[in-house]
């Protein structure tokens, strides 16, 4: 027996508060919908990651220069994952159209011609005039709109990724004020992406700034299958901090040593030092279709970037504005309008999103390795 939610006019389910969760909650409520956001995690946030986010010269939206605005004040920038969330998570808390539910597995998904629902692994029910699938790169949802093609692929490579306080290395090897922000400097058949970033309270001052460094490594699939991580040709789960054998971490700090200029090397033996990293095994998925029905999906359920594009959160940030935009209409609980409305967005973002997986696929298979 399923507990039921209560079904308001022009409702949303959105699973998953990824960012683009988020950020498409947030557009769609500016229209006037009613969003609830499912949630399968608790409400900690999460960090360990860094995005770009473009300036949004050619953002033709309204909608689309809101979000950006609340994700980094509108200006291109490189920003710690977790800084993005807060934002977003704080403007959502005062939108009494959103509601977000944390610890909230979803289990099914399904339609038929009233509305779309998400059943929780709480037995849970909840019901919409459209649901929305924000899940990542292993998408419940997707399996729903793609069945015949529900699985990102193993891209053949893994990033280490970390973010560190800069007042956690020597003071000798911390970067100058005016350093580039960004930094790619060449490994032993690898590389290290590197991007200073605002301290947790936003601060740039030198000693407050924080470094966060993603290290792309294709020598680790063995471990990776060993470790549960990749099955086959399909990423389950990343490599957390507690389960990283003891040896990969002295071989790492030992090539470090090798590879990494400062302020990097101080960075990532720290990280190392401190079991403060991720191994972060690739996928990509390159989407035939983004709606099936009342079911649409967006960002990493919609389709997964090699991280080396910089381009997945700003692609997701047009999805969630496209999909709000083309969802402000006066639609009145109108079936017929809705998926209209539906079909007007996947045309919009479809081809698009194909062209930016596509672009990086080159790179995944000079450097990934099955």
């Amino acid at each position: 027996m399923y507990q039921s939610t209560i079904e308001t006019n022009k409702s949303a389910i959105i699973v998953g508060a990824s960012l683009c969760g988020l950020m498409t909650g947030l557009a769609l409520a500016r229209t006037g919908w009613n969003v609830r956001i499912l949630e399968r995690t608790g409400s900690n946030p999460r960090s360990g990651a860094c995005l770009q986010v473009d300036s949004g010269d050619f953002d033709r939206s309204e909608t689309a220069k809101l979000l950006r605005n609340l994700a980094s004040g509108g200006i291109r920038s490189v920003e710690a994952w977790s800084s993005v969330q807060s934002r977003l998570r704080a403007e959502i808390e005062t939108d009494p159209r959103i509601e977000l539910y944390y610890d909230r597995r979803v289990e099914t998904v399904d339609q038929d011609s009233d509305a779309a629902w998400a059943v929780t692994d709480k037995k849970e029910l909840f019901r919409g005039d459209i649901l929305i699938g924000a899940d990542g790169h292993r998408s419940i949802v997707r399996r729903h709109v793609a069945p015949d093609r529900p699985n990102a692929i193993f891209a053949g490579y893994m990033i280490w990724v970390a973010i560190v306080d800069e007042k956690d290395i020597p003071e000798k090897y911390r970067p100058a004020l005016n350093a580039p922000v960004v930094d790619m400097p060449s490994g032993i058949g690898d590389f290290l992406l590197g991007s200073i970033v605002s301290g947790a309270d936003g601060s740039r001052a030198p000693g407050e700034r924080r470094l966060g460094w993603a290290w792309y490594d294709n020598t680790r699939n063995k471990l990776l299958r060993q470790m549960g991580c990749v099955k086959g040709n399909l990423v389950h789960h990343s490599l957390n901090a507690p389960d990283i054998p003891e040896a990969t971490l002295i071989e790492l700090s030992r090539q470090a040593m090798e590879r990494w200029p400062q302020p990097w090397l101080a960075a990532t033996l720290q990280s190392i030092k401190t079991r403060n990293i991720t191994g972060i095994p690739i996928a990509e998925y390159v989407p035939d279709q983004l709606t099936n029905g009342r079911i649409v999906l967006v960002g990493d359920a919609a389709h997964v970037l090699t991280p080396l594009s910089a381009s997945g959160f700003n692609n997701s940030l047009q999805d969630a504005a496209t999909l709000a935009d083309c969802m402000a209409k006066d639609i009145g609980g109108n079936g017929a309008t809705i998926k209209e409305a539906i079909s007007e967005y996947e045309a919009l973002r479809l081809n698009h999103v194909r062209g930016a997986v596509q672009s990086g696929q080159a790179f995944s298979r000079s450097f990934g390795r099955k």
